[in-house]
């Protein structure tokens, strides 16, 4: 049987290799793994060209964590503490995103990813999270996960695939969801109120969340997507 081809976004970093140092397309391999576990084809989709133009030939997508987006996005100026923004990429995955979208393509968005769905659909961000918090807990230090329990809302789309009403997932992210995007239902929280997951009612599988399912035990997300797009 064919395996459902899944477009993977991914970062444009300088990067190290074997004896090379230079501009990378780059994702972290644990993406992969997850997605062929799952029984998909993952196809990685760095931001250059028009990702956007491809997506009649995807079965499903997977917008992956990066930097932070353009605050002007959502109509706000930089905070201090936000970074790492490449604008190249937003242009590319904003495109995605809406295109994926009316197309009805399955969409998981993970971190950043579902930053982007929220602001694709006229929602704002906290641009850092621990002044809203008052804790640096979900990104204890700089490429480490925090592990932090998250409530999922019974009766969601999330709540069936994960079965448990709190799990303790990876947290990587000082960034979240301030203003929900039209039609968004947020369906997972931290205990200090977070939004951390997120999703489209209506559609065969619109879900993002905060966390980082690709750094865990627990592939649910992942099967969820790719049985979807089969």
């Amino acid at each position: 049987m064919t395996r459902p081809l899944i477009g993977i976004t991914c970062y444009v970093e300088p990067a190290q290799f074997t004896v090379w140092e230079m501009t990378t397309a780059l994702l972290p391999y644990m993406y992969v793994e997850q997605v062929v576990r799952a029984g998909g084809q993952p196809v990685i989709l760095p931001p250059a060209g028009d990702p956007a133009s491809i997506v009649s030939r995807l079965d499903g997508v997977i917008l992956a964590g990066g930097g932070d987006i353009d605050p002007t996005r959502y109509a706000e100026t930089p905070h201090e503490r936000t970074g790492f923004v490449r604008t190249f990429r937003d242009s590319a995955e904003f495109s995605l995103a809406d295109t994926a979208l009316k197309a009805g393509l399955p969409f998981l968005g993970i971190c950043r990813g579902l930053q982007v769905l929220n602001i694709t659909l006229g929602g704002s961000l906290h641009q850092h999270l621990p002044d809203v918090v008052g804790h640096s807990g979900h990104a204890p230090a700089p490429g480490e996960f925090g592990h932090m329990p998250v409530s999922v809302t019974p009766g969601s789309r999330l709540a069936g695939i994960v079965g448990e009403e709190t799990v303790t997932v990876p947290h990587y992210h000082h960034q979240s969801i301030r203003r929900l995007g039209t039609g968004l239902h947020a369906t997972a929280h931290a205990a200090d109120g977070a939004i951390e997951a997120a999703e489209l009612p209506g559609h065969r599988f619109v879900l993002g969340v905060q966390w980082h399912p690709e750094a865990g035990e627990d592939g649910s997300l992942f099967r969820a997507l790719v049985e979807a797009a089969e």
